[in-house]
């Protein structure tokens, strides 16, 4: 999955690097969402909470549903989670809140394969390494594996629209990227195979 988020659709695109908050405001992120732990998030609506392995790093979510929903097997995702696949759902910052604001936080941006924050870059916590996040300069794309949902109903609303393998699921099978590319047809069951991803750098706007 790779491309470039405006709100709410996805579109492609590689991202600005040139002028990125952590590059034109020092530590000023910090202050902003979803990091900041403010007076002006004691209001924050709590709709779902989640937090990483060993429980260090927890936050909440206020909106009750994601923008988007997916699957994503590209190779640096596959390299990047040690697993075929990562299941990832895009909002806005301000739906999301670090209780701690950035503390106990790792940043990699993987542009230049530093460990530190410049947009777009990849958010986990630095104890146990559970993946939280994906940070754009709009946008978030979070892995909903971490979340502690409260119902069935709850967890449906993060239900992926893209396919991970070729399977008879009767969901949508796009060629490229979902919306901006040619549907696929439907497999049957006897041709299900594993898709192999391809290399390439995933940015959110």
């Amino acid at each position: 999955m790779s491309g470039k988020l405006d709100k709410p659709e996805v579109g492609q695109g590689t991202g600005d690097l040139e002028d990125t908050p952590s590059k034109r405001d020092g530590d000023d992120w910090k202050n902003r969402p979803p990091y900041r732990t403010t007076d002006a998030n004691e209001q924050f609506q709590k709709r779902h909470t989640a937090h990483c392995h060993c429980g260090r790093v927890k936050y909440w979510l206020s909106r009750e549903k994601p923008l988007a929903a997916k699957f994503c097997h590209c190779i640096d995702c596959q390299a990047l989670h040690g697993a075929p696949f990562q299941w990832a759902a895009i909002f806005h910052k301000e739906d999301l809140h670090f209780e701690n604001g950035a503390e106990g936080l790792a940043f990699y941006h993987a542009p230049s394969k530093g460990t530190h924050y410049e947009l777009p870059v990849k958010v986990s916590c630095a104890n146990c390494h559970s993946p939280i996040m994906d940070e754009g300069r709009n946008m978030v794309l979070m892995f909903p594996g971490i979340i502690k949902f409260r119902s069935a109903e709850d967890k449906g609303h993060f239900d992926p629209h893209q396919r991970v393998v070729d399977l008879p699921d009767g969901k949508p099978k796009w060629v490229g990227l979902d919306k901006g590319s040619e549907l696929m047809k439907d497999v049957q069951p006897n041709e299900a195979q594993t898709i192999v991803g391809e290399r390439k750098i995933e940015t959110i706007e």
